[in-house]
Protein backbone atom coordinates (compact mmCIF):
# COMPACT_ATOMS: atom_id res chain seq x y z
CA UNK A 1 0.00 0.00 0.00
CA UNK A 2 2.72 2.08 1.15
CA UNK A 3 4.71 1.75 -2.33
CA UNK A 4 1.36 1.85 -3.98
CA UNK A 5 0.65 5.95 -2.45
CA UNK A 6 4.90 6.64 -3.66
CA UNK A 7 4.12 5.56 -6.98
CA UNK A 8 0.69 7.42 -7.08
CA UNK A 9 3.32 10.82 -5.96
CA UNK A 10 5.63 10.53 -8.06
CA UNK A 11 3.63 10.31 -11.29
CA UNK A 12 1.45 12.90 -10.37
CA UNK A 13 4.97 15.30 -8.81
CA UNK A 14 5.87 14.21 -12.99
CA UNK A 15 2.67 15.37 -14.28
CA UNK A 16 2.82 18.82 -12.47
CA UNK A 17 6.44 19.37 -13.44
CA UNK A 18 5.40 18.16 -17.68
CA UNK A 19 2.47 20.82 -17.10
CA UNK A 20 4.69 23.54 -15.62
CA UNK A 21 7.78 22.89 -18.48
CA UNK A 22 4.90 23.22 -21.65
CA UNK A 23 3.65 26.34 -19.96
CA UNK A 24 7.48 27.97 -19.46
CA UNK A 25 7.79 26.61 -23.08
CA UNK A 26 4.94 27.83 -24.71
CA UNK A 27 5.57 31.71 -22.83
CA UNK A 28 9.41 31.26 -23.68
CA UNK A 29 8.24 31.02 -27.29
CA UNK A 30 6.03 33.85 -27.20
CA UNK A 31 8.58 35.82 -26.20
CA UNK A 32 11.39 35.13 -28.39
CA UNK A 33 8.77 35.41 -31.47
CA UNK A 34 7.96 39.11 -29.93
CA UNK A 35 11.76 39.57 -29.64
CA UNK A 36 12.72 38.61 -33.32
CA UNK A 37 9.41 40.13 -34.78
CA UNK A 38 10.70 43.49 -33.20
CA UNK A 39 14.06 43.19 -34.65
CA UNK A 40 12.36 42.43 -37.57
CA UNK A 41 10.44 45.71 -38.00
CA UNK A 42 13.45 47.79 -36.63
CA UNK A 43 16.13 47.29 -38.50
CA UNK A 44 16.18 48.07 -42.72
CA UNK A 45 17.81 45.50 -44.13
CA UNK A 46 18.43 47.02 -47.62
CA UNK A 47 19.88 43.49 -49.38
CA UNK A 48 17.36 41.05 -47.57
CA UNK A 49 20.00 39.76 -46.39
CA UNK A 50 18.22 38.01 -43.37
CA UNK A 51 14.23 39.17 -43.80
CA UNK A 52 13.67 36.77 -45.91
CA UNK A 53 14.36 34.18 -44.08
CA UNK A 54 12.34 35.25 -41.14
CA UNK A 55 9.04 34.02 -42.04
CA UNK A 56 6.99 34.58 -39.05
CA UNK A 57 3.90 32.54 -40.79
CA UNK A 58 5.13 29.14 -39.74
CA UNK A 59 4.32 26.94 -37.76
CA UNK A 60 5.52 24.82 -35.41
CA UNK A 61 7.50 23.90 -31.95
CA UNK A 62 11.05 26.58 -32.38
CA UNK A 63 10.37 27.20 -36.35
CA UNK A 64 12.02 30.15 -35.36
CA UNK A 65 15.62 28.74 -34.47
CA UNK A 66 15.64 28.06 -38.23
CA UNK A 67 15.80 31.44 -39.54
CA UNK A 68 18.88 33.14 -40.42
CA UNK A 69 21.53 34.34 -38.03
CA UNK A 70 19.15 32.66 -34.86
CA UNK A 71 20.58 30.21 -32.83
CA UNK A 72 18.48 27.96 -29.81
CA UNK A 73 19.59 26.17 -27.15
CA UNK A 74 18.72 22.52 -28.81
CA UNK A 75 16.11 21.14 -30.34
CA UNK A 76 14.07 20.74 -27.52
CA UNK A 77 14.04 24.20 -25.40
CA UNK A 78 13.69 26.69 -28.17
CA UNK A 79 15.05 29.53 -26.69
CA UNK A 80 17.01 32.34 -29.01
CA UNK A 81 20.50 32.48 -27.39
CA UNK A 82 22.37 33.71 -30.02
CA UNK A 83 21.47 36.47 -32.61
CA UNK A 84 24.37 36.82 -34.74
CA UNK A 85 23.19 39.44 -37.43
CA UNK A 86 27.22 40.86 -38.45
CA UNK A 87 28.13 41.86 -42.04
CA UNK A 88 24.68 42.68 -43.69
CA UNK A 89 24.44 46.22 -44.16
CA UNK A 90 21.93 47.05 -41.80
CA UNK A 91 20.44 50.45 -40.73
CA UNK A 92 18.90 51.84 -37.83
CA UNK A 93 19.43 52.36 -34.21
CA UNK A 94 20.19 49.25 -31.55
CA UNK A 95 17.01 47.02 -32.31
CA UNK A 96 14.41 47.69 -29.71
CA UNK A 97 12.57 44.98 -28.14
CA UNK A 98 15.60 42.71 -27.77
CA UNK A 99 14.59 41.79 -24.15
CA UNK A 100 11.91 39.77 -25.16
CA UNK A 101 14.74 37.27 -25.55
CA UNK A 102 14.81 36.78 -22.10
CA UNK A 103 17.62 33.74 -22.57
CA UNK A 104 20.13 35.87 -24.62
CA UNK A 105 23.63 35.27 -24.77
CA UNK A 106 25.29 36.43 -27.82
CA UNK A 107 24.47 39.29 -29.59
CA UNK A 108 26.52 40.30 -33.17
CA UNK A 109 25.69 43.24 -35.01
CA UNK A 110 29.47 44.07 -36.30
CA UNK A 111 30.07 45.43 -39.48
CA UNK A 112 26.93 47.15 -39.90
CA UNK A 113 25.58 50.97 -40.65
CA UNK A 114 24.02 51.03 -37.18
CA UNK A 115 23.80 54.29 -35.57
CA UNK A 116 22.45 56.11 -32.59
CA UNK A 117 23.59 55.16 -28.51
CA UNK A 118 23.44 52.08 -26.75
CA UNK A 119 21.02 51.48 -24.20
CA UNK A 120 21.86 53.11 -20.80
CA UNK A 121 19.92 49.83 -19.42
CA UNK A 122 21.69 47.40 -21.34
CA UNK A 123 22.19 45.39 -18.42
CA UNK A 124 18.11 45.09 -17.73
CA UNK A 125 17.11 44.03 -21.30
CA UNK A 126 19.82 41.28 -21.72
CA UNK A 127 21.17 40.62 -18.39
CA UNK A 128 22.36 37.23 -19.53
CA UNK A 129 25.12 38.16 -21.95
CA UNK A 130 28.38 36.65 -22.46
CA UNK A 131 29.11 38.04 -25.82
CA UNK A 132 28.36 41.63 -27.70
CA UNK A 133 29.55 42.68 -30.46
CA UNK A 134 29.16 45.99 -31.76
CA UNK A 135 32.13 47.10 -33.80
CA UNK A 136 32.52 48.56 -36.79
CA UNK A 137 29.08 50.65 -36.93
CA UNK A 138 28.13 54.02 -36.36
CA UNK A 139 27.21 53.66 -32.53
CA UNK A 140 27.89 57.40 -30.98
CA UNK A 141 27.83 58.75 -27.29
CA UNK A 142 28.98 57.82 -24.21
CA UNK A 143 29.68 53.95 -23.21
CA UNK A 144 27.05 53.25 -20.62
CA UNK A 145 28.20 52.26 -16.91
CA UNK A 146 25.89 49.76 -17.06
CA UNK A 147 27.61 47.54 -18.75
CA UNK A 148 29.52 46.66 -15.91
CA UNK A 149 26.48 44.96 -14.71
CA UNK A 150 26.37 42.02 -17.72
CA UNK A 151 28.40 40.36 -15.06
CA UNK A 152 28.53 37.33 -17.45
CA UNK A 153 30.29 39.11 -20.20
CA UNK A 154 33.64 37.70 -21.59
CA UNK A 155 34.20 39.28 -24.89
CA UNK A 156 33.01 42.99 -25.15
CA UNK A 157 33.59 44.80 -28.62
CA UNK A 158 32.82 48.13 -29.29
CA UNK A 159 36.11 48.82 -31.90
CA UNK A 160 35.51 51.19 -35.02
CA UNK A 161 32.22 53.36 -34.18
CA UNK A 162 31.92 57.31 -32.87
CA UNK A 163 31.71 56.76 -28.96
CA UNK A 164 32.97 59.57 -26.97
CA UNK A 165 33.49 60.51 -23.53
CA UNK A 166 35.48 58.27 -20.82
CA UNK A 167 35.50 54.47 -20.76
CA UNK A 168 33.59 53.31 -17.54
CA UNK A 169 36.05 52.42 -14.78
CA UNK A 170 33.13 49.88 -13.55
CA UNK A 171 34.41 47.82 -16.69
CA UNK A 172 37.46 46.58 -14.69
CA UNK A 173 34.54 44.56 -12.02
CA UNK A 174 34.48 42.28 -15.32
CA UNK A 175 36.68 39.20 -14.17
CA UNK A 176 35.16 37.15 -16.70
CA UNK A 177 36.47 39.63 -19.98
CA UNK A 178 38.73 37.44 -22.11
CA UNK A 179 38.36 39.84 -25.60
CA UNK A 180 37.85 43.61 -24.84
CA UNK A 181 38.34 46.30 -27.66
CA UNK A 182 36.95 50.26 -27.51
CA UNK A 183 39.97 51.15 -30.78
CA UNK A 184 39.12 53.50 -33.18
CA UNK A 185 36.74 56.21 -31.46
CA UNK A 186 36.95 59.28 -29.47
CA UNK A 187 37.73 58.62 -26.15
CA UNK A 188 39.39 60.04 -23.74
CA UNK A 189 40.63 59.98 -19.51
CA UNK A 190 42.14 57.28 -17.63
CA UNK A 191 41.57 53.56 -18.92
CA UNK A 192 39.55 50.87 -16.95
CA UNK A 193 41.79 48.82 -13.90
CA UNK A 194 41.62 45.58 -15.64
CA UNK A 195 42.00 42.70 -13.53
CA UNK A 196 42.76 40.29 -16.00
CA UNK A 197 46.05 40.02 -18.49
CA UNK A 198 44.26 39.90 -21.82
CA UNK A 199 43.51 43.72 -22.02
CA UNK A 200 46.51 45.49 -23.75
CA UNK A 201 47.19 48.18 -25.68
CA UNK A 202 45.90 47.30 -28.86
CA UNK A 203 42.57 47.20 -27.26
CA UNK A 204 42.69 51.05 -26.86
CA UNK A 205 44.49 52.01 -30.40
CA UNK A 206 43.46 55.20 -32.00
CA UNK A 207 41.79 57.48 -28.88
CA UNK A 208 44.30 60.01 -28.77
CA UNK A 209 43.25 61.17 -25.46
CA UNK A 210 43.72 57.97 -23.08
CA UNK A 211 45.79 57.28 -20.84
CA UNK A 212 46.56 54.57 -17.99
CA UNK A 213 47.04 50.54 -17.90
CA UNK A 214 48.98 49.74 -20.28
CA UNK A 215 49.32 52.87 -21.99
CA UNK A 216 51.17 56.12 -21.17
CA UNK A 217 51.07 57.08 -17.68
CA UNK A 218 47.97 59.81 -16.83
CA UNK A 219 49.20 63.15 -15.68
CA UNK A 220 48.79 63.67 -12.23
CA UNK A 221 45.41 66.47 -11.77
CA UNK A 222 47.56 68.06 -9.07
CA UNK A 223 50.96 68.35 -10.68
CA UNK A 224 48.35 69.82 -13.46
CA UNK A 225 46.77 72.30 -11.86
CA UNK A 226 50.23 73.65 -10.09
CA UNK A 227 51.51 73.97 -13.01
CA UNK A 228 48.50 75.74 -14.49
CA UNK A 229 48.32 77.94 -10.87
CA UNK A 230 52.32 78.90 -11.32
CA UNK A 231 51.68 80.54 -15.22
CA UNK A 232 49.18 82.00 -14.26
CA UNK A 233 51.41 83.68 -11.37
CA UNK A 234 54.09 84.41 -13.60
CA UNK A 235 51.87 85.86 -16.47
CA UNK A 236 49.50 87.86 -13.50
CA UNK A 237 53.33 88.96 -12.49
CA UNK A 238 54.26 90.02 -15.74
CA UNK A 239 51.10 92.06 -16.69
CA UNK A 240 50.82 93.81 -13.24
CA UNK A 241 54.99 95.18 -13.19
CA UNK A 242 53.57 95.83 -16.96
CA UNK A 243 50.99 97.70 -15.92
CA UNK A 244 52.68 99.13 -12.81
CA UNK A 245 55.62 100.33 -14.91
CA UNK A 246 53.63 102.07 -17.03
CA UNK A 247 52.04 104.15 -14.20
CA UNK A 248 54.87 105.07 -12.90
CA UNK A 249 55.86 106.47 -16.30
CA UNK A 250 52.88 108.40 -16.73
CA UNK A 251 52.89 109.60 -12.76
CA UNK A 252 56.56 110.71 -13.91
CA UNK A 253 55.90 112.66 -17.00
CA UNK A 254 52.74 113.97 -15.78
CA UNK A 255 53.85 115.63 -12.68
CA UNK A 256 58.08 115.41 -12.45
CA UNK A 257 58.31 116.59 -15.95
CA UNK A 258 56.30 119.49 -15.44
CA UNK A 259 57.79 120.55 -12.34
CA UNK A 260 61.54 120.28 -13.60
CA UNK A 261 60.69 122.71 -16.15
CA UNK A 262 58.84 124.77 -13.82
CA UNK A 263 62.12 124.99 -11.55
CA UNK A 264 64.70 125.38 -14.69
CA UNK A 265 62.76 128.45 -15.81
CA UNK A 266 62.40 129.92 -12.53
CA UNK A 267 66.34 129.33 -12.09
CA UNK A 268 66.77 131.10 -15.18
CA UNK A 269 64.91 134.02 -14.77
CA UNK A 270 66.42 134.35 -11.16
CA UNK A 271 69.60 134.05 -13.45
CA UNK A 272 68.28 136.88 -15.58
CA UNK A 273 67.38 139.19 -12.51
CA UNK A 274 70.43 139.23 -10.66
CA UNK A 275 72.47 139.77 -13.75
CA UNK A 276 70.46 142.73 -13.97
CA UNK A 277 70.80 144.21 -10.55
CA UNK A 278 74.57 143.52 -11.28
CA UNK A 279 74.78 145.73 -14.11
CA UNK A 280 72.78 148.54 -12.44
CA UNK A 281 74.92 148.58 -9.73
CA UNK A 282 78.03 148.94 -11.86
CA UNK A 283 76.51 151.75 -13.89
CA UNK A 284 75.94 153.66 -10.55
CA UNK A 285 79.45 153.29 -9.60
CA UNK A 286 81.01 154.68 -12.74
CA UNK A 287 81.56 158.68 -12.90
CA UNK A 288 78.83 159.94 -14.90
CA UNK A 289 81.36 161.27 -17.85
CA UNK A 290 81.94 157.49 -18.18
CA UNK A 291 78.29 157.05 -17.59
CA UNK A 292 77.70 159.91 -20.42
CA UNK A 293 80.60 158.30 -22.85
CA UNK A 294 78.92 155.11 -22.46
Amino acid sequence: MALKNIIIIFLFRTFIWSLLGVFTLSNGGDSDISCLKSIKESLKDPFNRFKSSWNFSEIGEGFYCRFNGVECWNSVESKVVSIQLYNKSLKGQFPQGIENCKFLEDLNLSFNKLSGAIPSDISTRLPYLTSLDLSRNNFSGEIPTDIANCTYLNSLKLDHNRLTGQIPQQLGQLTRIKNFTVANNFLSGPVPNFTVPNVTKESYVNNSGLCGGPLEPCKELGRKSDETSDETFKSGFIVGYAASSVSVVTIFVSYCVPWEQMKKRKRMTLKKNSKRKETHKVTKLLPSKLQWKS
